[in-house]
This record gives structure tokens, sequence and C-alpha cells, in this order.
């Protein structure tokens, strides 16, 4: 049986700074691409934002950040329309700035 060490035995021919791009390009490769929503997923989630901002309600979203997707939940504290941000509260007490550019789903929670 061949007992194959991987990149182990590679490693120690490569200079340091090889070693680093061939990392940031596996990083690099889990990256995902973020997604344009047609208008009837905007006025969807238009309508669902209003209605949890009226009724105080926690909803779910799923926003684009840092080159993956990532979900927050909590309570809708306000809309910033100057800096086009939601100001979410999750049920840490933590307060959560989402722009409304990076937002990809928005669902009332159960």
């Amino acid at each position: 049986m061949i007992r194959d060490r991987g990149r182990i035995k590679w490693t120690s021919m490569m200079l340091p700074e090889h070693v680093k791009i061939l990392r940031d390009w596996v990083k690099e490769d889990s990256y995902e691409q973020q997604t344009e929503l047609d208008e009837q997923q905007l006025e969807l989630m238009n309508e669902v934002l209003g209605e949890a901002m009226e009724f105080n309600q926690a909803v779910v979203i799923t926003h684009y950040r840092r080159h993956n997707y990532e979900i927050c939940v909590g309570h809708i504290h306000y809309w910033d329309e100057l800096t086009q941000k939601l100001h979410i509260i999750d049920s840490f007490g933590d307060a959560h700035l989402i722009s409304i550019t990076a937002i990809a789903d928005v669902r009332l929670a159960d």
C-alpha cells in the first residue's frame, strides 16, 4: 500500500509565498456569487418587511456578507433611509446593520 502524504511532501520544496497563494486560492474557491433578484422577489420581500415592522414580528434574513451568505434572525428595530440599511436586533440583544442591496431573502420566523 502506498502511503502518500499529500501536500506535506510538496510544501518543503515551495517558497512560503507560494504556500500562501495556494491557501488563498483554496479559500477563494469556497466563495459564493451574489445573486440578482427580480422585481417579483423584491416586491415580496418588501411586503414581508413591511408586515414585520408593522406587527413587530421576528424575521429570518439571508444576506450576502464577506463572499458568503449569512442568516440573521431577529426583530427589525428600524429602517435607516439615508444609509439604506436595516437595523436588526437578534435574540441575544446584538444589533446588526444589513444593507438593503445585500439582502437575498426575507421570511417571517415561526
